[in-house]
């Protein structure tokens, strides 16, 4: 008997570790976050970060938005601001029932729905207003695809940073870099 309970935990623990989140450890000038990436929910977005991930693309990249109170988005500008060529746009996962809430992590895109690429960017607070409403252009959202678990303080203090104009494209640029110096997935 002893050797089937033994057994039975064994196999709960093995697939319960099977079956965890990926992990994302974001390495910043500021400090280390981690991201909890939620496959289940957002598998397209969840590959795209992670192949972008795996390639070493996020590493040299700046938050280049930083809106206290709202936002900090990166993962698409290198440190001399020169945008880095992308993989095409991936399809907009904003109706997989997650929500822009305070420490979720969501896709950057432009006013086409499908056009996220390599940009992400972390809520600072609930940002309801980006959530899925509806398949309208209008209404179609952010895509959510993970929440940040650990070093929430650090994403805090870049939300904190003090910003500057530099020209129409990067309003809200931080005045001292803020550079993404690794992103490892777990």
């Amino acid at each position: 008997m002893r050797h089937l309970v033994f057994f039975i935990v064994t196999f709960l623990l093995l697939a319960t570790a099977a079956s965890a989140a990926p992990l994302a450890i974001v390495e910043t000038n500021l400090g280390t976050f981690r991201i909890e990436l939620d496959a289940e929910k957002a598998p397209v977005t969840v590959d795209n970060f992670v192949k972008y991930a795996n390639a070493g693309f996020f590493d040299g990249t700046v938050f280049h938005r930083v809106i206290e109170k709202f936002m900090i988005q990166g993962g698409g500008y290198d440190t001399d601001l020169n945008k880095k060529p992308t993989r095409p746009a991936i399809a907009n996962e904003a109706d997989n029932g997650l929500t822009n809430d305070r420490g979720t992590v969501a896709m950057a895109r432009t006013n086409i729905v499908d056009s996220a690429t390599s940009q992400f960017f972390v809520s600072l607070k609930d940002n309801t207003f980006l959530n899925h409403t509806s398949k309208s252009s209008s209404g179609y959202g952010y895509a959510v695809f993970g929440k940040v678990v650990e070093g929430m303080d650090v994403v805090d203090k870049i939300g904190t940073t003090e910003t500057r104009s530099l020209g129409p494209q990067f309003r809200d640029i931080p005045v001292e870099t803020v550079i993404i110096q690794k992103v490892t997935i777990e």
